[in-house]
């Protein structure tokens, strides 16, 4: 948790400020005295560079501001991104907790995972995790029990089935690509095979370890004949979309993707999240913490709300595929030649 010694100097400060206020105001100098603001340590962690993640983080900034925390006025924040690597992620968390940092946020579930090995006193707010509790962060979703809370991206994979089945209706075999280290894709790939049983289709799995193996593992499921691929919001394929859809495109394969940044840098389509938002309410709960209103504990882990799931089509890559997609979905849709990148 926070450190309670800070938080008791931080609320005897305030007290004393407000306080000071109230005095000099019955003086009639108020309007010329400002108080200096506690300045808090923010350290801000991200596992790589692409698109989702990249959101995620300025929600997060976004939501802190929001609520009255602003870079440079009550807070300072330690931005750090480990490139996909762990060693770096080792090496951020004893950076922070060297720092003396007050509140950790975390993007992505490794970078969650090895903050959370590293201490159990710092609060941490995690965002763009898929499961809390199938990562080992949390002992349950309603309360965590630990120093670790935030929000997941469980994408909503049945209506992306769903939606893959208003594409191209006559499919029967399914293909997936995902990193086998990461938790996160585990879960949505589990979750994907259970779906796909009850509608009868069968899923063709490739697992890679890292970004280098992408193309060969997706040129694979073409060869399987796959009919489409759905790909999760697995960390390594995100930031590796022009491989996949290198491969897909040439094949005449739509790609139904786990979120839309994995459609603007080249998939077909989503029913997905909006990891700007997932950030930024993650970005509220840090607040509430910093203001000694909460503790991660005692949290619930918070999820994409159904008003902020989005239809997203790539027309450019609909164009290139070759394949037909019905009037209604492009009616309901948003473009992604329509919007600013």
């Amino acid at each position: 948790m926070m450190n309670s010694r800070k938080f008791r100097k931080g609320i005897a400060m305030a007290a004393i400020a407000a306080m000071s206020m109230g005095m000099l105001a019955g003086c009639g100098g108020g309007e010329d005295v400002q108080q200096d603001a506690e300045m808090y340590k923010v350290g801000v962690v991200q596992l790589m560079q692409h698109g989702a993640l990249d959101q995620s983080n300025k929600g997060l900034i976004d939501g802190l501001a929001a609520e009255g925390f602003v870079e440079g006025e009550n807070i300072k924040v330690d931005q750090q991104n480990a490139q996909g690597d762990q060693s770096n992620l080792q090496s951020i968390a004893q950076q922070f907790l060297s720092n003396e940092v007050d509140i950790i946020l975390s993007i992505a579930t490794p970078s969650t995972q090895v903050m959370a090995a590293a201490t159990e006193e710092i609060p941490i707010v995690g965002t763009a995790i898929t499961s809390f509790e199938q990562a080992g962060l949390v002992e349950s979703d309603e309360a965590p029990g630990t120093n670790v809370t935030g929000t997941h991206d469980m994408t909503p994979i049945a209506e992306q089935i769903d939606l893959l089945l208003q594409i191209v209706p006559d499919a029967k075999v399914i293909g997936t690509v995902y990193t086998s280290s990461e938790k996160n894709s585990q879960v949505q790939v589990d979750i994907l095979k259970e779906v796909c049983e009850a509608k009868g289709l069968t899923v063709v799995e490739r697992t890679i370890s890292t970004v280098n193996d992408i193309q060969q593992a997706t040129q694979s499921l073409v060869e399987e004949k796959v009919d489409a691929v759905w790909l999760s919001t697995d960390n390594n394929v995100a930031s590796a979309m022009p491989q996949v859809v290198g491969v897909t495109d040439a094949a005449g394969i739509i790609t139904v993707c786990g979120e839309e940044s994995m459609v603007k840098s080249g998939g077909t389509v989503t029913y997905g999240i909006n990891f700007y938002q997932i950030g930024y309410d993650a970005g509220v709960m840090a607040a509430q913490i910093l203001r000694g209103e909460a503790v991660p504990a005692e949290m619930p882990i918070q999820g994409p709300k159904q008003e902020d799931l989005k239809l997203v089509i790539n027309p450019e890559a609909v164009e290139i595929i070759g394949v037909e997609i019905p009037a209604e979905l492009m009616e309901q849709a948003t473009l992604t030649t329509d919007e600013a990148e």
